[in-house]
């Protein structure tokens, strides 16, 4: 079975110095018929605006990924990425993934140094396998050319093939498509899987989408992508 999430039935939020679309019911959106699929309970497309971010503020129990799109944000937590020659810069940029395991507790702060330039990026909370876990933090880059007509595993359960490590039951792969390209995954109809069409058009299993677009599918053998144009998207592995 599959479910079209057109992109304009998203919540909208805007702030002012954010503006930010909502997949699922998050701060002052709240839809009951979406609350989540299976263990993914966020996907905010989040813009920034120049010199603005998200001041210090905490999380806990909860594995959180960045996936940045277009310009640049700073990170800065309470485990000290961020500061120091001798932690990690925490400046993601477009192809880095970062994941925080929020765990039984961790503040941070994401900011848009740029004062020309908006920081445009997805925000996604995935609920992690155990509560009270020890905080940590990842981030990795991965380069353009090995999403190209392919997907491109981002982030997993045990790190495999170098993906970053979620403390979850849930696998998320990356991908871009133009033309020709296309890619076929196969699925766990005992699991649940999300697509997400971050930019572009793209088939799914025969159905079209648009940006902000995204696909629930449940009890289905394969992902099949084709029919993309300038089409980046995102596919998530998950359990019911």
């Amino acid at each position: 079975m599959m479910t079209l999430r057109p992109s304009n039935e998203r919540g909208y939020a805007d702030h002012g110095w954010l503006k930010s679309f909502h997949s699922f019911s998050f701060a002052d959106y709240y839809d009951p018929a979406h609350m989540g699929f299976g263990n993914l309970r966020v996907i905010n497309e989040d813009r920034v605006a120049p010199g603005s971010g998200f001041g210090t503020h905490g999380h806990r129990d909860m594995e959180i990924i960045s996936y940045v799109l277009s310009g640049a944000l700073a990170h800065q937590d309470s485990m000290g990425n961020g500061r120091g020659r001798d932690k990690p810069s925490g400046v993601i940029l477009p192809g880095d993934v970062q994941r925080m395991s929020a765990g039984r507790g961790v503040m941070h702060s994401e900011f848009n140094h740029a004062q020309d330039t908006s920081a445009h990026f997805l925000q996604i909370w995935i609920e992690p396998r155990h509560r009270g876990i020890e905080p940590g933090y990842e981030q990795k880059h991965f380069a353009a050319a090995d999403k190209r007509g392919a997907l491109r595993l981002i982030a997993s359960p045990d790190g495999r093939d170098d993906s970053v490590t979620v403390h979850a039951d849930a696998s998320l792969y990356a991908g871009l498509f133009d033309g020709d390209e296309s890619a076929t995954l196969a699925l766990d109809p005992q699991r649940k899987a999300y697509v997400h069409l971050v930019r572009g058009t793209l088939r799914v299993n025969g159905v079209a989408l648009s940006g902000g677009d995204a696909v629930m599918l449940e009890a289905e053998p394969t992902l099949h992508l084709d029919g993309g144009s300038d089409a980046e998207v995102l596919v998530f592995d998950l359990a019911r």
